[in-house]
């Protein structure tokens, strides 16, 4: 299996002037047609004037691993193929794709990939298909006296979001060890020095605010990796059983998700059983589940360029512990409390007061067995009630942890999950769900929904057959 580059663009199209009838490889991506990636560059060109914007696509990877385009290059263009380059001149409203000749070992080895002319014009529904080498041309001819636009923040690419990419490349120049520049810095730098005197501003407060409201594609898209990475939980979770390995609920997700069409994930899985669900992020996978433990699921896949984000917690035994089961209660009438407040066209802030007094009523109607119990639902609430943030999750979309540009009120089209957790530091108690939210013009919908999450729903999931139940535990495991 040597599968070194992706072939090429959009919607299945076979292009008979590439190879015979009959015999070209299925072409990807089909996520969106040519006309909503030139309605995103309308948008750039009204934002940008007469200025120039210009893009550097993903090289190839030195793996033998799918290549996955990065994230803002793509939401532009579609182009999934290896060190593309792409300028969009806001005079002309015209845009031009530059990418790399014929490549005829390649292409005897992996099928035929986007080559500059005509036909790919006519696939990319791109103005201008050129050959890579005659960028440097463009540029210096489009450039001089006018404001060029181009990404600053690192580039995500596969599983990564913009925080990380940032905090790495950050870091990578800051090791005295290494300190080499983001591909984004280095791409600046040479755009300055083929054009004397020319400003090069940040693209990427403009593409994010176009990222930040999906369109009713993107939501499509966003809505097929929840299907699946809900599937990809349950099928988990009815297999799931003391003795098996945290790495062995995650692979029966994995299924799913590959099953499903899934390009890969869309961030590492998270399946933590016991106390070791006290850390958010751990993802070792590599502990086993014990009798009476709870176990924390967060796993998404990435679809289409876009991705998911969805958590649930059952008990490895098949049935929640009387103590268990009141923690968990309370903590989803809580849970339910903040949904129950979300709606379009309100600042997250008020929204979280809204919920607090709902909240509040929950605490004070339970009748708890346990003061420390108590506490901690106290201690949950007083979190939302102290809190400053204009915020109820993390932005979803293209990467998990999406783009978060500032904005006051939730508007239609709007992409996030919630995800509160309660916890109890004494003896490492973390409880957690995680659904995905998107704001509609009367509301909102939670489109994984249909994953269990009430205890008694849980306890049935887990006692249905599941498609790996039979399989052997490894040795050692029990």
């Amino acid at each position: 299996m040597r599968c070194r580059l992706a072939l090429l663009v959009l919607l299945g199209v076979v292009a008979a002037t590439i190879a015979p009838k009959g015999q070209m490889p299925p072409l990807v991506t089909d996520s969106a047609p040519p006309e909503e990636f030139a309605a995103r560059r309308a948008k750039v060109f009204a934002a940008i004037g007469d200025g120039v914007a210009v893009l550097e696509g993903a090289t190839e990877y030195p793996a033998y691993v799918r290549f996955r385009q990065n994230d803002q290059f793509f939401y532009l263009t579609g182009v999934e193929v290896p060190r593309a380059l792409v300028l969009l001149d806001g005079r002309t409203r015209q845009t031009s794709l530059f990418v790399a000749p014929r490549n005829e070992r390649v292409e005897r080895s992996e099928g035929p990939v986007l080559v500059p002319g005509a036909e790919a014009a006519r696939l990319t529904g791109i103005d201008h298909v050129a050959a890579r080498d005659d960028f440097d041309a463009a540029f210096k001819a489009a450039a001089p006296g006018r404001p060029v636009y181009a990404p600053f923040r690192a580039e995500s690419l596969g599983a990564a979001t913009p925080q990380a990419a940032a905090m790495n490349a950050q870091a990578t120049l800051n090791d005295p060890w290494d300190g080499r520049p983001s591909r984004n810095q280095q791409f600046i730098d040479k755009l300055k020095a083929a054009v004397s005197g020319v400003e090069v501003r940040d693209l990427d407060p403009i593409l994010d605010a176009l990222r930040l409201i999906k369109s009713p594609r993107e939501i499509a898209l966003v809505r097929e990796a929840t299907r699946l990475a809900g599937l990809g939980l349950m099928e988990g979770i009815r297999n799931a059983r003391p003795g098996l390995r945290e790495y062995e609920v995650e692979s029966m997700a994995d299924y799913v998700f590959k099953r499903g069409g899934a390009m890969g994930i869309a961030y590492f899985a998270l399946v933590a059983s016991g106390q070791r669900a006290y850390w958010p992020h751990y993802h070792a996978g590599t502990g086993t589940l014990e009798p009476g433990d709870l176990v924390v699921f967060d796993y998404a896949p990435d679809y289409k360029y876009y991705s998911s984000d969805v958590t649930r917690m059952f008990p490895a035994s098949g049935r929640f512990t009387p103590a268990q089961r009141e923690l968990y209660t309370v903590y989803l009438r809580m849970y339910d409390a903040l949904m129950q407040s979300i709606r379009p066209n309100v600042a997250p802030r008020d929204i979280i007061k809204d919920a607090v007094v709902k909240m509040d009523q929950v605490v004070a109607s339970t009748a708890f067995t346990s003061d420390v119990r108590r506490k901690a639902a106290m201690d949950f609430v007083d979190r939302y009630r102290g809190s400053t943030a204009n915020a109820l999750g993390h932005t979803v979309g293209m990467e998990v942890h999406d783009v978060n540009p500032p904005y006051d009120v939730l508007k239609p089209g709007m992409v996030f999950t919630i995800e509160p957790a309660l916890t109890i530091a004494e003896d490492r108690t973390y409880i957690r769900l995680e659904d995905v939210i998107v704001i509609t013009e009367t509301g909102y919908e939670n489109l994984s929904a249909f994953v269990p999450s009430d205890a008694d729903a849980m306890e049935k999931l887990m006692a249905e057959t599941g498609r790996f139940e039979d399989a052997p535990a490894p040795p050692g495991s029990r």
